[in-house]
């Protein structure tokens, strides 16, 4: 947001450098991104001075150009070779000396140097009124008042205006301050602390008057929750122009665009006080009647920018008797505005409810000054007072005269806040005491009223335009920046409370299995926790009913809080996949959140996704291959066992999501999940390739790694034998259920059970298919002998054969 440091000089009247301001600005919570100099003439005429033409002889060798002697305040008269028809000696006139920097009409620069025109030497250049940029007259030269002193600064005697302007980096809190007046207020706040007490200073409206009442609109409020308060009058016999100098200077000097006197007005004052307003062609509103309602969903309507738009039944409208005007608080209609041929006008100056403003800009991606400051909350007392300052305005600058009484529809008062401060809660959250007489000229100076003061703390009631201020803390915080943060000493004691803990770090956790998974290749990704709820029509593991929903979302696609992660990292998957990155690996740590009927729930995850080869291509590796389910489930595994986890089941999983896939489970608790996604839900996202997803439940990896105790044990110095069966089982079986089987039938020497070939085909009978396991076995005391191995394969053998019908090949 821009500051005019001349416009806030219109309500404070302070001589403090801009430097110094801005620092003061920043320590009260308005920061000062930065500052510029600015001139209502580009260059600010530095370089341009007072000349006295002493002569002007006709040039030898050119008939249209006369070679000047001219005094600039110099030891000596310089030469200029002149080409206007009307210079002549004895005139005083605007020089721009050798180094000056002057402006073409495309704003480009160029420099005034010395040099020779036809032979005759020139050391300066006599201006025009467009090269100088003061208008665009190019008939001739400027003559100036002859009482001037030749070497004058030019920027001295012409009408130009130089000014600070301010870059605040405004927080969406601070609504009170979206205005020079709500800066200047908060200024003043901060100069009665440096004892530089200073008073604010309010444009009056005493001399409003009503000329006549010949010109009444009927205005009515059909939605007194959207529109609380409205205001209008009307103003006749105006006259459309070109605004004077120093009101395009003050809306220049803050980026807008002049347009007219009527227009330029409603935007000085929004950006004066805060308070939007709206001028309509009065010709043009339909029988006289101004309606605030919202209208049928589907309705169309032409924006000043000529975009056709169509209508939310929750847009709220200004409306004649026939038609809509405009999209109220946030854009004009294109045939309801003021244009040069415009004669009288109805002034609109209204408070709408923020909320419902805030949903119409996003819902049709306009944002105006005006939208901005009503979506975020202006004051809803000066509705009145910033129409008639605006109606007084337009009075001057266009000679216009009021021909109505203002209308006030204000049912239901928006009331002040009421907020008690206690002093031992103020000293506690600042840390330190602040003298009880400082907290109240504090507040004081912010316009908060005390009610009343007791030993134990105050009573106040905060303005309607502090929407920011509603608890104690807020004044406590208020209390703060205008007090200064600086100001607060450091403590030389540094307290600490002693804390109780497992010494289990989540996030020490996380980072170790992120660093795992990014030695593996992966990249970490972060998606937002809204989401839309479409996503619950692809899965019936996705219920409805558990949304947790937004009560004003930004759009329907960010209206709920995630119900699971997978669809994010598809998210991130389909935009990679469209831009060529074939070979994709993402992890996100995040929560997923449920609303049940008795509470809501918030589940932390780890969630992978897989799509691609395993490695990108390279001369030194072998072949790269695609990722499968069986990859996905290896760095599943290898992260669970770095976790210490090794003891775990594996279920098949239930999940429409997923087109094959298991459940990872210690116990009854499910750790994690890992499958290949469905083709209906890769496709509802674009995407063609295969995905392998794999998502962790976290605080059940947390909690196991919280009660695993770990033993360690030296490396065994008898060598482990490795035996293999090739088993004949039904396809039914899986290999889970073959190593969970083996390893309760021997628990004593043996140690692992590997699966190396899988044959399903021909020369098979209908049905099955053929295991080829790996057996590890071992004895930490003693090395085994052949008779304890062909024991154990045998009653291995024999299990196999009882529990599974399996037989060797």
């Amino acid at each position: 947001m821009k500051i005019s440091y001349n416009w806030l000089k219109q309500f404070i009247n302070t001589d403090w450098e801009a430097e110094k301001t801005g620092e003061l600005l920043t320590d009260l919570g308005l920061e000062i991104e930065g500052i510029e100099e600015f001139s209502s003439v580009k260059g600010g005429l530095k370089g341009i001075v007072v000349g006295h033409v002493l002569s002007c002889e006709q040039h030898s060798n050119a008939d249209r150009l006369k070679v000047t002697k001219v005094d600039v305040g110099g030891d000596e008269p310089i030469q200029i070779v002149c080409g206007a028809p009307n210079v002549a000696a004895g005139q005083k006139v605007p020089v721009a000396t050798v180094g000056t920097t002057l402006y073409d009409n495309e704003g480009n620069p160029w420099q005034i140097k010395k040099g020779k025109i036809r032979g005759e030497v020139s050391e300066g250049m006599i201006c025009a009124e467009d090269e100088l940029g003061l208008g665009a007259s190019h008939d001739g030269i400027m003559v100036l008042d002859n009482e001037l002193t030749p070497g004058t600064l030019a920027s001295e005697i012409l009408k130009i205006e130089n000014d600070t302007i301010f870059e605040i980096g405004l927080t969406p809190n601070r609504a009170d301050a979206m205005s020079h007046w709500g800066v200047a207020r908060d200024l003043r706040a901060g100069l009665i602390q440096q004892d530089n007490p200073i008073e604010l200073i309010t444009p009056s409206t005493s001399n409003f008057n009503i000329e006549n009442r010949t010109l009444k609109m009927e205005v009515s409020v059909k939605n007194n929750e959207l529109a609380p308060r409205y205001c209008g009058v009307t103003i006749s016999e105006i006259v459309v122009q070109e605004s004077p100098d120093w009101l395009k200077n003050r809306l220049n000097a803050i980026g807008l665009t002049p347009i007219n006197n009527v227009v330029d007005v409603t935007n000085y004052v929004l950006h004066d006080l805060g308070q939007p307003l709206h001028a309509f062609d009065a010709s043009k509103v339909s029988g006289n009647e101004i309606i605030v309602k919202t209208l049928e969903k589907g309705t169309k309507f032409t924006t000043l920018d000529g975009v056709e738009r169509e209508l939310h039944e929750e847009d709220l409208m200004i409306c004649d008797a026939e038609k809509p005007l405009c999209i109220a608080g946030v854009f004009g209609g294109e045939n309801s505005g003021v244009t040069n041929q415009t004669s009288s006008i109805f002034l609109e100056s209204a408070y709408f409810n923020p909320v419902s403003i805030r949903k119409t800009a996003k819902r049709h991606a306009l944002n105006t000054d005006a939208s901005f400051r009503f979506e975020r909350g202006i004051d809803p007392n000066i509705t009145e007072y910033a129409l008639k300052r605006a109606a007084i305005l337009i009075c001057e600058l266009a000679g216009g005269i009021i021909t109505s009484n203002i209308t006030d529809i204000y049912p239901k008062k928006i009331e002040d806040h009421q907020v008690f401060l206690n002093y031992s809660k103020a000293n506690s959250l600042i840390g330190t005491k602040i003298d009880k007489e400082i907290i109240k000229r504090i507040l004081s100076s912010l316009e908060i009223k005390v009610n009343n003061v007791t030993e134990t703390g105050i009573g106040m009631t905060i303005p309607a335009y502090r929407n920011d201020v509603t608890r104690e803390a807020d004044v406590i915080e208020d209390i703060l920046r205008v007090y200064g943060y600086n100001n607060i000493e450091v403590s030389e004691k540094l307290n600490s409370s002693i804390v109780n803990t497992t010494g289990i770090n989540d996030y020490e956790l996380q980072n170790l299995l992120a660093n795992q998974l990014i030695a593996q290749g992966f990249h970490e990704i972060l998606n937002n926790s809204l989401t839309s709820p479409k996503y619950a029509e692809l899965s019936e593991q996705i219920n409805e009913e558990h949304h947790v929903k937004m009560l004003n979302p930004l759009s329907n696609e960010l209206s709920v809080m995630r119900q699971s992660m997978i669809f994010g990292a598809l998210e991130v998957a389909a935009y990679n996949l469209n831009r060529k990155q074939s070979n994709i690996k993402i992890f996100e740590f995040g929560k997923t959140y449920h609303s049940y009927s008795e509470k809501r729930e918030e589940k932390n995850h780890l969630t992978l996704l897989l799509s691609g080869n395993t490695h990108e291509d390279n001369w030194a590796a072998n072949p790269s291959k695609p990722s499968d389910f069986f990859f996905g489930k290896g760095i599943v595994m290898s992260l669970l066992e770095r976790f210490g986890i090794n003891k775990v089941s594996e279920k098949e999983l239930k999940d429409d999501l997923f087109a094959e896939g298991i459940s990872i489970e210690r116990g009854k608790t499910k750790l994690a999940v890992v499958g290949v996604l469905t083709k209906n839900v890769t496709k509802a996202f674009g995407i063609d390739s295969e995905i392998i997803v794999a998502d962790f439940n976290w605080d059940a990896l947390i909690a196991s790694v919280s009660t695993k105790n770990t033993i360690v044990k030296p490396i065994s110095k008898f060598p482990a034998v490795k035996r293999d069966f090739a088993l004949l089982i039904d396809e039914a079986v899986t290999f889970g259920d073959l190593k969970n089987t083996a390893l309760q039938t021997e628990r004593s020497i043996l140690k692992d059970v590997q699966l190396f070939d899988v044959y399903k085909g021909k020369n098979l009978p209908e049905g099955k298919k053929s295991y080829a396991l790996s057996f590890a076995l071992q004895d930490e005391n003693k090395t085994l002998t052949d008779k304890q191995i062909d024991k154990t394969m045998q009653k291995l053998q024999q299990r196999f054969e009882k529990d599974f019908g399996a037989s060797l090949r």
